[in-house]
């Protein structure tokens, strides 16, 4: 008899709150103390060719003629139990692989001979040889789950909290839908499963149900970190409150879309007020009222054009095509709405001639999928929320060819074999969302070249010779002409101690950024500082008579939709959207030596973009494959997609169940499938 908490010799801890939470020092994973990985032997540096057998020389450590004494055995009795040593890696089931590392009683396995290895270290040449294996792994004893050891001795319904950390979302949910236990239980534990329930439910319905509950947060997407903020929002069932939502769809497929309706709905019918700033068609339809500003985007918008109910917008397009309340404004959303105005289907599709081939893509939840990617064409890659586009694209396609290039030096995902017309490529460029530049003095006119023309121009006037300016002194970001007071920044940073800093305008130059004497230069009546807070527009009617070259550079960021852009406004205070057609337009102004043979990866561009910019966005990509270039877009947005002349599309769904290239082919071909969550939403836009 014993009055401690034992059973067949081993104490265990009293079960506790902490004892299940790796960020307590108590419940964190003794050995890689509570972070899921540990620096241990990398299985795919052991073995890195799938596609080899055992007897071709699979492991990579036993091809050296001394270390080769460790697979005779193994290959000489691998007919006793029945091993076959001519499979590739690949094909050999997972009870042979685990054979593999384990050994037997007629050979010893990989793992007894890192372990020899390791008790070999004293030798210098076998701690080079163990250093060429190892990598970040996920630690043995928690499995990746980062909480201790014997929680997982704790189990409810013969399932341990590391089962449970390591399933899917939408598993777990059925998991505690289902869950059997007695009455007695039952009545304990009904308020926390009720709240479990709930809270996983509503991960669900977000859309979100394929992530894992232990997946770093740092490893989400915006979209999926926003939807977990409005998962946890409805946990809470607040009723009376007013949710204002930027944009919630970022990321989703349209199929996904209609679930986070479904969700917002849910959030009003409680008794909450729901506010959303959205460009998803799918989500202006769900809505009780539209308001609609513009009419068009920076200083030509600013006005209400239009507020109301789907019936207003009926009566209104009965009445009139123009608006009610004020005929002089035009609404491009209610003209898309009602079909006024559309995305043209493209006439024909462009045929490829070259392509590049990935064999064996494997990182994440990819399944071995074998893709071509045609070159010199528009190419989109779709397919629901998690289902692998990111990770073929921009963890294995993008890192692989730089790796060709010998431009890159960060991870590149699990893949077989990279091949096809690489000889076509010559530069990869990635427009993504990240910000063209974070501190404040970077900004459009400079990164797209354009603000040294002006700087040349200035310091060639009659007055700047007379006083003699060099261009230089036209730059905020050097000495000479700028305000010293401020730097150039236009604002002084006065620094408080607890709380944040505060920034007051300059009061030596007025926020003007330039020295008194240096706005005395004008051109056609403006000072440099007059210049920079020009919009695109408004620039380029200034520049179009006297300086067509400055006016032309200025050009493809009025062609990608930021003709509202200032010439000098601080490339902090652009969305990620605008930052990325930036890049766009700063491409389509080179001029490259490249033509032709650059590939332009773009990561969902009509993120924060209206149907009027995305027409506009399409005339520019397309300009890049007209000019020989090859495009890859991952998107979700229909208007993009039935433009393409390519499409790759993965699933069926997200996460453990997606991975798998289900379509490739052209749009028209896509509309033949059945059951395809795409194919289904692309019906309606063709």
């Amino acid at each position: 008899f014993s009055d401690k908490f034992e059973l067949d010799g081993i104490t265990f801890e009293e079960p506790t709150v902490n004892l299940f939470s790796f960020n307590n020092p108590f419940g964190a994973c003794k050995r890689c103390e509570g972070f899921g990985k540990i620096l241990g032997i990398d299985p795919d540096l052991v073995i890195p060719d799938k596609n080899l057998s055992v007897y071709d020389g699979a492991i990579a450590p036993w091809r050296t003629e001394k270390m080769s004494e460790w697979q005779v055995p193994l290959i000489r009795n691998a007919a006793k139990f029945d091993f076959p040593i001519h499979r590739p890696y690949k094909d050999l089931s997972a009870a042979q692989k685990k054979l593999l590392w384990e050994g037997n009683e007629y050979f010893q396995g990989i793992n007894s001979f890192i372990a020899e290895l390791e008790a070999q270290t004293h030798k210098i040449q076998y701690r080079v040889m163990l250093s060429r294996f190892r990598g970040r792994t996920t630690c043995p004893d928690c499995r990746g789950s980062r909480l201790r050891k014997d929680a997982s001795y704790v189990k409810i319904a013969n399932t341990s909290i590391t089962d449970l950390v390591l399933m899917p979302i939408q598993e777990v949910y059925t998991f505690f839908k289902s869950i059997e236990i007695s009455d007695h239980d039952r009545q304990i534990a009904r308020r926390i499963l009720t709240e479990i329930e709930t809270r996983l439910d509503y991960m669900n319905r977000v859309g979100l149900g394929y992530l894992t509950l232990n997946r770093l947060t740092n490893s989400l997407s915006g979209g999926e970190f926003q939807r977990i903020k409005l998962a946890t929002s409805l946990g809470s069932a607040l009723v009376g409150s007013m949710y204002i939502l930027d944009e919630p769809s970022i990321g989703l497929h349209p199929r996904d879309t209609q679930r986070l309706v479904g969700v917002l709905e849910s959030l009003r019918d409680l008794g909450n007020t729901v506010i959303v700033v959205e460009h998803e068609e799918e989500v202006m339809h769900a809505a009780d009222q539209i308001i609609d500003i513009g009419p068009e985007a920076g200083t030509g918008g600013g006005h209400v054009v239009f507020q109301g109910s789907w019936d207003d917008i009926r009566n209104a397009q009965q009445e009139s095509q123009e608006n009610i309340e004020n005929p002089n404004l035009k609404s491009h959303t209610l003209d898309f709405l009602l079909g006024n105005d559309t995305i043209p289907v493209p006439l024909v599709r462009r045929k490829a001639l070259h392509f590049l081939d990935i064999k064996g893509a494997r990182e994440n939840n990819l399944k071995d999928v074998d893709v071509r990617i045609p070159l010199n064409t528009l190419t989109v890659v779709t397919g629901v929320s998690g289902s692998g586009k990111s990770t073929l694209i921009r963890k294995i396609l993008y890192p692989a060819l730089m790796r060709l290039k010998g431009e890159f030096s960060e991870d590149v995902g699990r893949y077989d074999e990279l091949s096809g017309s690489l000889d076509r490529i010559e530069a990869i460029e990635m427009i993504d969302q990240n910000p063209i530049g974070k501190s404040s003095r970077s900004n459009p006119v400079t990164y797209i070249k354009a603000y040294d023309h002006i700087r040349q121009m200035m310091s060639e006037l009659p007055l700047s010779k007379s006083r003699g300016y060099k261009p230089s002194h036209f730059s905020f970001n050097v000495d000479g002409g700028r305000c010293e007071i401020c730097q150039g920044e236009g604002q002084v940073k006065v620094e408080m101690q607890f709380m944040a800093d505060i920034y007051l305008t300059c009061e030596g130059c007025k926020g003007k950024r330039f020295k008194q004497e240096i706005q005395e230069v004008q051109y056609k009546g403006k000072d440099v500082a007059e210049i920079l807070d020009l919009t695109v527009d408004e620039a380029i009617a200034f520049f179009r008579e006297s300086e067509p070259k400055l006016a032309d550079k200025l050009l493809p960021l009025q062609e990608v939709g930021l003709g509202y852009v200032g010439l000098g406004q601080s490339s902090n205070t652009l969305s990620g959207g605008e930052a990325q057609r930036v890049k766009l337009a700063s491409f389509l102004g080179k001029g490259s030596s490249n033509k032709g043979k650059t590939l332009f990866i773009f990561d969902e561009p009509t993120t924060g973009l209206h149907f009027h910019d995305i027409k506009k966005l399409l005339k520019a990509i397309n300009a890049l494959v007209d000019q020989g270039d090859s495009v890859i877009i991952i998107e979700h947005n229909m208007e993009i997609i039935k433009c393409a002349d390519w499409i790759l599309d993965l699933g069926p769904e997200g996460g453990d169940q997606g991975g798998y290239l289900t379509f490739a082919g052209t749009p028209e071909d896509m509309l033949k499938l059945k059951g395809n969550y795409t194919a289904d939403f692309l019906r309606e836009k063709i």
